[in-house]
């Protein structure tokens, strides 16, 4: 038996969240949502192709109409307009129509594009998210945030879907490499951050486990950042208040992702923008000098960037102020009171952007000092 949680959407049941160790009940999962006489469109990277494709492909055969596969090019360089508009084309040679089924398959980026490609054929299409990546199962594949990024700015263009299933395979986490798995931590380390001290303290306590990849320490990690995720999206669907603490680290991380032109992962970018944060905090006095250096030093040992060389932080400053976060041309900047407890703040001031990006440069300069 499979664990499961359910993600209410307005105050009633949207969506189950099914955390299996492999793709065995998949099949199963998805005979609840009648699709015996529906087309599936399994839609992956050009990785997840590799690693999951057929398995996947060859389980939904058992319960559908017709199953495609299609892949695209792995990377966020590729998560644009041009993309989607691929898959619409093969979608509509495939004749599908609003009664079929798009089965999001890979990490973030992937269910990103699948989703807002739902959304937007014919007018919204079913969805399923299949997260391969503990960044897709922590965070990205929950709450119904779809969209892709526009001339590099992130997720520019976007909607609000909700998908029918999310089925994790956690048992997928071993089939990453390290940096990846890591960046994706990042996002759990977040939603201790802003929400859970016990939580934060327990991955600091299992450390080594999650290192090993231990599939029961695992599970429990991805099923306690679902929580916090769920009772954040659940009270705030749109992001209109509390659902914007989960962009802890992301302003910063954004520009940074996009000044270095997607050479790092997102969830490296992530954990450089939350110790910008975490610093701009201290600054701001909600966060002791400690807590700042404990929030910064704890990213260490789980592999994560705490500086970064060649950028400019007038560019980062530049940057942030495309953030599709913008208020009236003010950044909600969000910041940490503790650990456990984040807030949205309005008066970060350029300065303090600034400086806080001068914190985690890593310069020539710093080397001959």
């Amino acid at each position: 038996m499979a664990n499961r949680m359910t993600i209410n959407y307005e105050k009633k049941p949207c969506y189950d969240i099914v955390f299996a160790r492999d793709f065995s009940l998949l099949a199963e999962e998805l005979t609840d949502l009648a699709v015996a006489e529906r087309k599936i469109a399994v839609i992956c990277d050009s990785n997840t192709e590799k690693l999951f494709g057929e398995e996947v492909t060859g389980s939904l055969e058992k319960c559908c109409k017709k199953v495609i596969l299609h892949a695209f090019p792995a990377g966020e360089a590729n998560k644009t307009l041009d993309t989607v508009k691929e898959i619409y084309r093969r979608l509509i040679e495939e004749k599908f129509d609003r009664k079929d089924l798009l089965v999001a398959l890979g990490g973030g980026v992937v269910g990103d594009i699948v989703g807002y490609t739902a959304a937007t054929y014919l007018r919204g299409i079913d969805f399923i998210q299949i997260p391969t990546t503990l960044l897709a199962q922590s965070d990205s594949s929950i709450g119904g945030k779809t969209g892709v990024d526009f001339d590099g700015y992130k997720n520019m263009v976007g909607a609000f879907y909700m998908p029918k299933l999310v089925y994790m395979n956690i048992g997928a986490l071993k089939s990453l490499d390290d940096r990846q798995f890591y960046a994706g931590f990042a996002e759990v380390m977040k939603a201790g951050l802003i929400k859970d001290a016990g939580f934060y303290e327990w991955l600091l306590d299992h450390m080594y486990e999650i290192h090993d990849r231990d599939m029961d320490v695992c599970e429990e990690m991805v099923m306690r950042s679902c929580g916090i995720k769920k009772l954040v999206v659940e009270k705030d669907p749109k992001e209109q208040g509390d659902r914007a603490l989960l962009n802890f680290g992301h302003t910063i991380g954004h520009a940074i992702e996009k000044a270095k032109h997607f050479e790092m992962l997102h969830g490296e970018c992530v954990a450089l923008g939350m110790v910008a944060a975490a610093y701009i905090s201290w600054k701001h006095e909600s966060l002791s000098m400690d807590e700042y250096y404990e929030v910064r030093d704890m990213l260490v040992p789980f592999n994560l960037p705490i500086s970064v060389e060649d950028i400019k932080p007038e560019e980062i400053l530049a940057l942030t102020k495309a953030d599709k976060k913008m208020e009236a041309g003010q950044i909600k900047f969000v910041l940490l009171k503790k650990v456990g407890k984040a807030y949205v703040d309005r008066t970060v001031t350029d300065e303090e952007i600034v400086q806080a990006v001068k914190e985690i440069h890593f310069s020539d300069e710093d080397m001959k000092e």
